[in-house]
């Protein structure tokens, strides 16, 4: 079976027609099952309320968004990852010796330790921080819309 972890970022550009979405729809039919933290669920909802906010959906949007999230969960396309002591341990490993340079977010370092305990190699988004931080857990970061 091949996966591929994808941050928020990504997860929203397959529900929502954005910028970028094109490119990461097609890679993401190229694999089996697209993973994520927990964290990025919240986020992903979190985001989709917010298109509300800003005027670019309805929450009928909204309800057709987290339909399809779930009717690919319960499919297998998706998968969500726990959060547990070990992500924690890794993200305050990292913040211990990544450069004071270093610009990571909490959200983000739970992205990649998440993706790192699960053994993943590569972690797929076009946030730039993340993508920098990549490195500091192991993780190859990539940018199909840019590559």
């Amino acid at each position: 079976m091949i996966a591929a972890y994808f941050d928020t970022a990504y997860l929203l550009k397959l529900y929502r027609p954005e910028p970028g979405s094109d490119a990461v729809r097609a890679h993401a039919g190229r694999v089996d099952v697209i993973v994520c933290s927990l964290h990025g669920r919240a986020e992903l909802i979190a985001a989709a309320h917010r298109k509300v906010r800003e005027g670019s959906a309805t929450a009928a949007h909204v309800d057709a968004l987290l339909a399809q999230v779930a009717a690919d969960q319960a499919a297998g396309a998706l998968d969500w990852l726990p959060i547990t002591a070990a992500h924690l341990d890794r993200v305050t490993a990292v913040f211990r010796r990544a450069p004071a340079s270093v610009y990571l977010r909490a959200a983000d370092a739970l992205h990649l330790a998440s993706a790192a305990e699960a053994g993943f190699v590569e972690i797929y988004s076009n946030d730039r921080h993340l993508l920098a931080a990549a490195p500091l857990f192991g993780l190859r970061g990539i940018d199909v819309i840019t590559p």
